[in-house]
């Protein structure tokens, strides 16, 4: 339906239909909503906010704030999170898990190796084409950017089950050392798991985000140093940041800024570390027992479980001095039970706990800043939760850890205050952030020198801890030929110590350039001269480096007479018409106006000034605004360094300071004008890492996935119409052995109902356990056909008495109106005759055959019994009380609209005299009741028109009885 909007101009109607612009509206909306996603090694988190929302972590299926980032394949099944931690204890190969270190790598990197080791029981492979990891499982084979595309649309979909709006948008959290071929590679599988990254945030960035928009009062113009300490699953780091109120030089507003000062990191230092040990150290113990004579550590299922209860153990030693590692059929159906105490554990990883600090210290080293100038050192990350952790932290820098933030969620966030920032529809305060560059980036080229040897130069594009994002410049000067360049990691023995293999190639990129020598060649002339080739580079807020552009850059001389050949004819033609409009003349002397703020469009928009005070106003404005456009014109004057255009000395001739200018303009040598001008220079870049998954590659992997979301789909409709099937069938027949169903259906129907659900149980349990969800779905609309006649009887008999109870109200209420009616017609109260005798009759009679109808049709229908066909139906009672109520709104709203009539206002009676005629005058027109205080105010009546009238005739003046006392006196101001 749609709302009219009456004009009152002429009277239409407009017909607006907003359904469709609530719809756009709601997609709009349904479009707005953004998430952030903390895809750690162990953990998932996501955080959603969507308008009108505030922030918050989207719960998963089982209504927890965290699901283990862990995926398992079985039989064509798909399943996640603790799903598929269950299914991996039983088939540990088909269970993947602790992924994201795996990205961006080549098989050969050491961190691969690492993988391997600690998981023995997975069958990794290279991919053909690019090298990366590949999961082997039986006949089928998953790539690395596949799984953690999965686990990114299982993510999304607990977003959007969250907010209940579509998600397209999110950013993605990343350990700092991420390094390009990691970020490209998560890009990938984002996009694959169809989501727009708006950032790549690393993750001490989002929580000293997050621990600022909390703080945001505590921050001021003098820096404040913090340090935040990670220990997660895989990795450990440290970060030392500072928080500032900075003014923008552009909009000159202030705003917090944080910035990254110093990163440390230890990429193998962990919970994953721990337990692995943990693990290793229960498997020898069995081993030891010597209840079997097979190895432990051969049988994968057995690892799996000691695996499972080495992380559960781990996490209750950090609240207990002990506890009992126990494990049913752990091997050959033998029971493992085994007391340990925290001191084994803290034993077994000795070596580890020697590594916490170096970290923190890596970090204040790279910042430059002592330990003393730092506010407070913030833990957050699951495994900072290990007292012995704590003690080593504590200890290590004399102060109170702070362990004010949700260590789990404080990432997680930070990133979702970005998001918002980021996407449109949102307006949030304004908080910068500023990350640092962990490993440097430079370009490494040939050059050749005088003697004609080749050398290669290198140059540093960003440097290690410079901020990002930042665009750089360098430029060739010396190369008139095609030639090639590379871009690669610097500096990596000082920042990684040895560990550089981990981030796999060192260089980054191979860029050719050609037709150098052609471009050259064209461009070069007489007047041209070449400044170099100019390579534009960009480092994005994700941390991704790219190629932006590459330009030859030229400047070109041209003289004054140049300058006039090369305009065009259409410049000169706007030239001409923007004198005609300024004013300027050729046969005027060149006087340039003053700018001044808002200038003729400014006033243009004002109303003008009327009257004295308004000239004058205008006059002093005009003033004003000329002194400040010769103060400004005085300045830029004084910038171009000329004295041509000063004004004369005082006490000098100002004609003869003119005839001085114009013999020096004469004598004056024009200085030729410099333009500078750009051609394109093509380029190709080849990336010298992994090979990206896009292209076909992409298109392939994408077709994968969208396989496998169907077999979901079909699975979840297969089981949602099983459920449904045995549901309905259970549910009938409960309510047949009911004596309240069972009295509403025939020995017939109930003897029918009966038999198809047995016949439908017994195929259930036989023959439909692998039917497919069609079958299912037509077998319940079958059974539904014969049962639903006799649940539509049992709900006629519960409903009817309260339909009935309705109409007994309804025509107990029309008999009250219709009393009070007889009462406002001519006969018995002329003064206020609304209704007529018609109309009354007319209602009485509806009451009186309502009556009669219901009142015939309840003693029908107490005749039949609960098993007859119905007769009166609740259909048949809400019909009549529409018609009866539709005769009861008609007069109300009659009564509504009803105007008593206006009785004529007799003509006042003619004077007799001219004389008593003008003294009537000089009473109209003597003073008011306010200027004569004994006077007292006439109140005149005004008779009342109809509502419509109102509405749609003339408009009525409230001043025109003024007006026309003040129209015979002179000059009066209206208002």
């Amino acid at each position: 339906m749609g709302t009219r909007h009456w004009l009152p101009s002429d009277g239409r109607m407009l017909l607006i239909v907003l359904p469709m612009v609530v719809a756009l509206f709601a997609t709009l909306a349904n479009s707005a909503a953004v998430m952030s996603v903390d895809l750690g090694s162990e953990w998932m988190k996501v955080g959603v906010v969507s308008p009108g929302v505030p922030m918050e972590i989207a719960l998963n299926k089982e209504s927890k704030r965290k699901t283990p980032t862990t995926i398992a394949f079985r039989n064509g099944d798909r399943v996640f999170g603790e799903d598929a931690q269950t299914l991996g204890v039983r088939f540990p190969s088909n269970s993947f898990g602790y992924l994201t270190d795996l990205l961006g790598k080549t098989v050969d990197n050491p961190m691969v190796d690492l993988y391997r080791k600690r998981f023995p029981y997975y069958d990794i492979v290279a991919d053909p084409v690019r090298r990366t990891v590949v999961f082997r499982s039986g006949e089928e084979q998953y790539m690395i950017e596949e799984l953690i595309a999965q686990l990114l649309q299982v993510a999304k979909s607990y977003a959007e089950d969250s907010t209940g709006q579509l998600i397209t948008e999110c950013v993605l959290i990343v350990p700092g050392f991420y390094g390009q071929a990691e970020r490209t590679a998560l890009v990938a599988a984002a996009r694959l798991a169809n989501l727009k990254v708006l950032q790549l945030i690393n993750d001490y960035t989002a929580v000293a985000l997050n621990y600022g928009i909390f703080r945001r009062k505590e921050i001021n113009e003098t820096a404040q140093y913090f340090l935040f300490y990670d220990m997660g699953a895989y990795k450990t780091s440290a970060a030392v940041v500072s928080y500032q109120l900075v003014k923008d030089k552009a909009t000159r507003e202030t705003h917090p800024v944080v910035q990254v000062l110093g990163v440390g990191y230890d990429r193998t230092l962990g919970g994953l570390e721990m337990q692995v040990r943990l693990r290793d150290y229960l498997g020898r113990e069995f081993n030891k027992m010597g209840k079997t004579k097979t190895d432990v550590f051969t049988n994968p299922r057995a690892m799996a479980k000691l695996f499972k209860e080495a992380g559960r153990l781990k996490n209750v030693l950090s609240a207990n001095t002990e506890h009992y590692a126990q494990i049913e059929g752990l091997l050959d159906e033998q029971d493992f039970r085994l007391l340990v105490k925290r001191e084994q554990f803290e034993e077994l990883c000795k070596d580890l706990y020697e590594r916490v600090t170096a970290p923190l210290d890596k970090a204040l080293a790279v910042s430059g800043l002592a330990l003393d100038v730092i506010n407070q050192v913030v833990l957050f990350g699951g495994n900072t939760r290990v007292p012995k952790v704590q003690d080593i932290l504590r200890t290590h820098i004399g102060q109170e850890l702070a362990k004010n933030l949700n260590a789990d969620e404080a990432a997680c966030m930070g990133a979702v205050y970005r998001a918002a920032d980021l996407a449109t529809g949102f307006k949030v305060k304004k908080f910068i952030t500023k990350d640092a560059v962990l490993f440097p980036i430079q370009v490494v080229f040939d050059r050749e020198g005088e003697s004609g040897a080749t050398r290669q130069v290198r140059r540093t594009l960003f440097g290690s801890m410079n901020s990002y994002p930042q665009k750089k410049v360098i430029t060739f000067n010396k190369h008139t030929d095609d030639f090639e360049f590379t871009v690669q990691y610097a500096e990596l023995d000082a920042v990684l110590k040895g560990d550089t293999e981990t981030l796999g190639s060192p260089d980054l990129a191979r860029v050719q350039l050609s037709e150098v020598a052609k471009r050259l060649k064209a461009s070069v002339a007489e007047n041209v001269e070449s400044k170099g080739i100019k390579a534009h580079f960009l480092l994005d807020d994700s941390g991704i480096f790219s190629l932006a552009n590459v330009e030859l850059v030229l400047e070109k001389t041209v003289t004054k007479e140049e300058e006039d050949e090369d305009e065009s004819t259409f410049q000169k033609i706007g030239n001409t018409i923007s004198k005609l409009f300024s004013g300027d003349s050729a046969d005027k002397p060149a006087e340039e106006k003053p700018p001044t703020e808002g200038g003729a469009e400014a006033k243009d928009e004002e109303e003008p000034a009327s009257g004295k005070e308004g000239k004058e106003s205008a006059e002093e404005e005009q003033q004003q605004q000329q002194e400040e456009g010769k103060k400004q014109s005085a300045k830029d004057k004084e910038a171009d360094g000329g004295a041509k255009d000063a004004k004369p000395e005082a006490g000098e001739p100002a004609d003869k300071k003119a005839a001085d200018e114009g013999t020096e303009a004469k004598n004056a040598t024009v200085k030729p004008k410099i333009v500078t001008l750009k051609e394109p220079i093509p380029s190709k870049v080849e990336l010298a890492y992994v090979v990206p998954l896009d292209g076909e590659l992409f298109d392939a992997s994408a077709k994968r996935l969208s396989a496998l979301d169907e077999v979901d789909k079909a699975k979840q409709r297969r089981e949602t119409a099983l459920n449904a099937l045995e549901s309905y069938v259970i549910d009938a027949q409960v309510k047949l052995d009911e004596q309240e169903y069972a009295s509403c259906a025939t020995e017939t129907e109930i003897e029918t109902i009966r038999k198809r659900c047995g016949e439908i149980s017994e195929w259930l349990y036989e023959d439909g356990s692998d039917a497919d969800a069609e079958t299912y779905e037509t077998k319940l609309e079958e059974l539904r056909g014969v049962a639903n006649e006799v649940y539509a009887r049992h709900w006629e008999h519960q409903e009817r008495p309260i339909a009935l109870n309705a109409l007994k109200q309804m025509i107990n209420g029309s008999e009250g109106f219709l009393r009070s009616a007889r009462n406002l017609t001519k006969d018995t109260n002329p003064e206020k005759d609304v209704f007529t005798a018609v109309e009354i009759e007319t209602l009485e009679k509806a009451i009186r055959s309502t009556i009669e109808w219901r009142d015939t049709e309840v003693a029908e229908q107490e005749k039949l019994a609960r098993n007859a066909p119905v007769r009166l139906t609740v259909k048949d009672i809400t019909d009549r009380m529409g018609l009866l109520d539709r005769e009861v709104k008609y007069l109300v709203n009659k009564l509504k609209l009803w105007r008593p009539k206006v009785k004529p206002t007799p003509p006042p009676k003619p004077e007799k005299t001219t004389a008593g005629k003008k003294e009537g005058e000089q009473k109209e027109e003597a003073p008011s009741s306010e200027e004569q205080p004994g006077s007292e105010p006439v109140l005149e009546q005004t008779p009342e028109k109809d509502a419509d009238e109102t509405e749609e005739g003339a408009a009525i003046d409230p001043t025109a009885t003024q007006q026309d006392r003040t129209g015979e006196s002179g000059d009066h101001t209206e208002l």
